[in-house]
């Protein structure tokens, strides 16, 4: 089997007829539509990788529990500071200040 060298198909590209009117009527919407078809490729594309991103470590849809988990992973200094804190305060004030956050937290979750 032989194939068409690049030189042969730029000579037979040369060759064939002009296209009549209602023929690149047809040609311009096929290369509209292919153009139009690689467009929203690319954007599904680009919707997949920023959903993928988002629905990776610390994504938007992960639990509260493993989104501190995560968090107390990530860091463990500022998870040390808290708990310092909480030592400080005592029981009686964590428990007054959980009566006032909780509430807020539960608010913006919605």
């Amino acid at each position: 089997m032989a194939t068409a060298s690049p030189s042969t198909a730029i000579d037979s590209a040369a060759d064939l007829p002009q296209p009549s009117d209602v023929q690149q009527k047809v040609l311009d919407r096929i290369a509209t539509q292919r153009a139009r078809l690689r467009a929203r490729r690319a954007a599904r594309a680009q919707s997949l990788a920023l959903t993928q991103q988002r629905d990776g470590p610390g994504g938007i849809d992960e639990s509260v529990a493993l989104r501190a988990i995560g968090f107390a992973r990530e860091h463990p200094i500022a998870l040390v500071a808290l708990a310092g804190v909480g030592l400080l305060a005592g029981p009686r004030r964590l428990i007054r200040w959980t009566g006032v956050v909780l509430p807020l937290l539960l608010r913006l979750r919605r």
